[in-house]
């Protein structure tokens, strides 16, 4: 065999030796172990089909820059979400209530939650009260039963999501004379719980905290919620509070008395107004186009 003959045979068992590793490498490249978005796989189970991350990465869409110029019109609006009707039912969800994304997104800092001294986000909450909302402290006293002698506990209770019922919502109603639109914003979100005293009674409710609405945005549409509807549609609760995909009535419209409807109202007589300031702006909307 020639010198010629060697080197083609040499050459081709160099080229059959590759051909497995580059076919194993290639098969690599194929099939990543990443996610279409770039997002590393999970080592455990996935309980699922296939991998969701649409969600977790959602942008939220900026608002439209008003001009004050432009707008005609506005009406500030108090509402309440009550989570026992049945089509705020997810503001309940046993998984994960709308009380627990609010908690962790200001106890980790993600958003600023402000004081109930009002509701004009004027005094911020310290990181430390941040950290202990929903939670608060009591000191328990016992006696050793041997020695007598007094012992104190200090007992940190947990807030139960189930004692979160409501939710205050502050909005703006306006009319944009540029592009000839009624649209409404939320300014903040603040949820209500009812307050006792040491033995139990009631006291009264009110909200615990607020969050102002715009900072909280990014941070709700990263959080799902659960559509009864359709398991593959996973929207966010920024879609829930954008597409008003809640029952809520009003409480509260912008006075110069800066009252509730409850201050001036009793009984039945509160839905009544509230559904009559409701169906004076749309009154108001309807007027403007009716020739």
């Amino acid at each position: 065999m020639n010198t010629t003959s060697k080197f083609l045979n040499i050459l081709v068992l160099l080229l059959l030796s590759v051909i497995p590793f580059s076919f194993t490498v290639a098969q690599e490249e194929e099939d990543p172990n990443v996610t279409e978005s770039g997002n590393p796989k999970p080592n455990k189970p996935r309980d699922d089909i296939y991998d969701r991350y649409m969600t977790a990465e959602k942008q939220i869409l900026n608002y439209e820059h008003l001009h004050e110029k432009d707008i005609m019109w506005e009406k500030r609006i108090w509402r309440l979400i009550d989570v026992r009707e049945k089509r705020n039912q997810h503001f309940a969800n046993v998984k994960k209530p709308f009380i627990n994304v609010l908690l962790e997104a200001a106890k980790s800092g993600n958003i600023q939650a402000y004081t109930v001294d009002n509701d004009e986000f004027t005094t911020a909450l310290t990181t430390e009260e941040m950290q202990t909302l929903g939670s608060s402290v009591d000191t328990v006293i016992t006696f050793d039963p041997e020695t007598f002698q007094e012992i104190v506990t200090v007992v940190v209770n947990e807030l139960d999501p189930n004692d979160v019922k409501q939710f205050r919502i502050k909005e703006v109603y306006f009319f944009d004379e540029e592009r000839s639109d009624l649209g409404v914003r939320i300014l903040g979100i603040a949820p209500i719980i009812n307050r006792y005293d040491d033995n139990g009674n009631f006291l009264n409710s009110g909200p615990m905290f607020w969050t102002y609405y715009p900072d909280l945005r990014p941070i709700l549409a990263k959080t799902p919620y659960f559509n009864e509807n359709n398991d593959v549609n996973h929207m966010s609760w920024e879609d829930v509070f954008e597409a008003r995909i809640f029952a809520s009535y009003i409480i509260k419209e912008s006075n110069v008395y800066d009252r509730r409807i409850q201050d001036y109202k009793s009984g039945v007589d509160i839905l009544y107004e509230s559904d009559k300031i409701k169906d004076g702006i749309f009154n108001f909307e309807h007027d403007l186009w009716d020739y």
